[in-house]
C-alpha cells in the first residue's frame, strides 16, 4: 500500500486519540496567521509585546506542540512495538491542553497575568505531566528502547521544564520574587522549549520517519547518539551557566548545538542519497526543506551570541529568529509530515477491515495534491516576504507576507478537513 509504516509490528492507536490534536493544530495555525496579520506592525518594534507573545504561544503550543503530541501517540507504538499505555491519558492530555492554551494566549494578548494566564499555565503543565507519564509507561512496557524513543522521552522532559519555567514567569508578573527582570529569564524559558522540546523531538522523530518514508537503507544510531549528547550538552551548559556562570561565553553552547545540527543535516543527506524510493512527493520535499531551514535560526543565534549587533539591528534579528523558528523550520516540517501521517491514520480508520479483501485507495490519495502544491508555493512566498519585512522594517511587506501565510493556513485547514471527512469509495 505504500503507507510508509511497517505493518508487521505496528500497533494502531485509535484515531480518536490522535486526530483531535491535528484538528486543533490546524485551527491554531489559522488563528496564529490571522493574528500575525493583525499585529504585523508590531514586528518593527520590540519583541516583548502582547501581540508577539500571543502569536508565539499560539504557534508554539496550539500549532507545533499539539500536533506533535498527537503524532507521538501514533508513533510511540511503532517504536516500542506495543500499544500506547493509556488511551484515557491521551484523551486527558488533549482536553487539558485544549482548555489551557486559549486561556494562556488570551492572558498574553490582554497582558492579563491574573486567573486566565495562571489557569492556562496550570492546565497546560498538568497536560504535559499526564503526557510524560503516558509516554514513560508506554516506553517502559515496550519491547525495546531505541535511540528515537530516548529522544522523544528526553524532549518530553524538556517540555515539562519549559512549561514550569513559563508558569513561574507568569506568577512573577503579579508576585515578583525573581531577582532579575522577566526579560532576563525569557531566553532560559524559550531555549528550553525550542531546543529541548522542538529540536530534540523533531530530530528523534524525523530520524525515524524520513528514512521510513524514503525507504532508505541508511541507519546510524551511533551518530544519532552523538547528536543527542551534543545538543543536550550545549543546552545544559547554557542553562547552568545562565544560573551560576552568567559571564560564560554563549558561543560554547551555540557551537555544541550547531555541531549537532550540522550532523543531523549530514544524516538526512545520507538518508536521501541511499533511498530506495527515488521519487519524492511534495509533502516530503517540504519536510526536507525544513531540515535546511535549521541553518537560519542557527546563524541568527551565532550573530546574537557573538554580540555583533546592537540596538535596532539586534531587535530585528531577535524578531527574525522567532519568526524563522515557528513559521519557518517548525511549520515547514509539520506541513509536510501532516500529509504523510494523517492520511494513513484516516485510511486505517476507514479501510482497515477492507484491506486485503477488496481494492482500496492509497493513503496518499486522501489529500488533494494540487491544493497542497498551491499551499506550498503561497507558504514559501509568504515566509520570504515577511522575513524581508522584518529585516527592512517595511509594514507593507509584513502585511503582504502575513496575508499569504493566512491563505496558506486556510488551504492547509481545507486539505486537513478533506482528509478527516474522507468517505469509503
Amino acid at each position: 500500500m505504500g503507507t510508509g509504516f511497517p505493518q508487521a509490528d505496528f500497533r494502531n492507536t485509535p484515531h480518536t486519540a490522535v486526530v483531535p490534536f491535528y484538528l486543533y493544530a490546524a485551527v491554531s495555525l489559522l488563528a496564529g496567521s490571522v493574528l500575525l496579520f493583525l499585529s504585523a506592525s508590531l514586528f518593527t518594534g520590540h519583541y516583548f509585546n502582547p501581540g508577539s507573545l500571543a502569536i508565539t504561544h499560539i504557534m508554539a503550543l496550539g500549532w507545533g506542540t499539539m500536533i506533535i503530541l498527537g503524532a507521538s501517540h501514533q508513533l510511540v507504538p511503532v517504536l516500542t512495538e506495543k500499544s500506547l499505555y493509556s488511551l484515557r491519558l491521551a484523551h486527558l492530555t488533549f482536553w487539558l491542553a485544549a482548555c489551557g492554551i486559549p486561556l494562556l494566549v488570551y492572558g498574553f494578548y490582554k497582558m492579563d497575568m491574573g486567573w486566565p494566564a495562571k489557569w492556562g499555565g496550570r492546565l497546560l503543565l498538568l497536560a504535559i505531566l499526564v503526557y510524560v507519564i503516558n509516554l514513560f509507561r508506554s516506553l517502559q512496557h515496550g519491547k525495546k528502547m531505541n535511540v528515537h524513543a530516548v529522544y522523544i522521552l528526553t524532549a518530553a522532559l524538556w517540555l515539562f521544564i519549559t512549561a514550569f519555567l513559563g508558569l513561574t514567569l507568569v506568577y512573577n508578573f503579579t508576585i515578583p520574587f525573581l531577582p532579575q527582570d522577566i526579560l532576563a529569564y525569557l531566553p532560559l524559558h524559550a531555549h528550553a522549549g525550542i531546543i529541548g522540546w522542538f529540536l530534540l523531538l523533531i530530530i528523534g522523530v524525523g530520524s525515524r520517519l524520513i528514512p521510513m518514508f524514503l525507504i532508505s537503507k541508511y541507519q546510524q544510531p551511533r551518530l544519532l547518539y552523538v547528536i543527542y549528547f551534543l545538543i543536550n550538552g550545549g543546552l545544559l551548559f547554557y542553562q547552568l551557566s545562565f544560573l551560576w556562570l552568567p559571564a560564560a561565553p554563549l558561543l560554547i553552547p551555540a557551537c555544541l548545538i550547531g555541531t549537532g545540527l550540522f550532523l543531523f543535516v549530514f544524516y538526512c543527506i545520507q538518508v536521501f542519497r541511499q533511498r530506495i524510493r527515488k521519487q519524492v512527493d511534495e509533502p516530503m520535499k517540504i519536510s526536507l526543506l525544513s531540515v535546511s531551514m535549521i541553518v537560519l535560526p542557527l546563524l541568527t543565534v551565532l550573530v546574537l551570541s557573538g554580540r555583533l549587533l546592537s540596538g535596532e539591528h539586534q531587535l530585528k534579528t531577535v524578531q527574525l529568529y522567532g519568526f524563522v523558528i515557528f513559521f519557518g523550520w517548525i511549520t515547514a516540517l509539520i506541513l509536510g509530515m501532516t500529509f504523510k501521517t494523517l492520511p494513513f491514520i484516516i485510511w486505517n480508520k476507514v479501510y482497515h477491515e477492507k484491506a486485503g479483501v477488496e481494492k482500496t485507495p492509497n493513503p496518499n490519495d486522501l489529500y488533494n495534491k494540487k491544493l497542497f502544491a498551491v499551499m506550498a508555493l503561497i507558504y514559501l512566498a509568504g515566509f520570504v516576504l515577511f522575513s524581508a519585512g522584518i529585516l527592512l522594517g517595511m509594514i507593507s511587506l509584513l502585511q503582504t507576507g502575513a496575508v499569504l501565510l493566512t491563505g496558506m493556513a486556510f488551504l492547509y485547514c481545507l486539505n486537513v478537513y478533506r482528509v478527516w471527512k474522507h468517505k469509503p469509495v
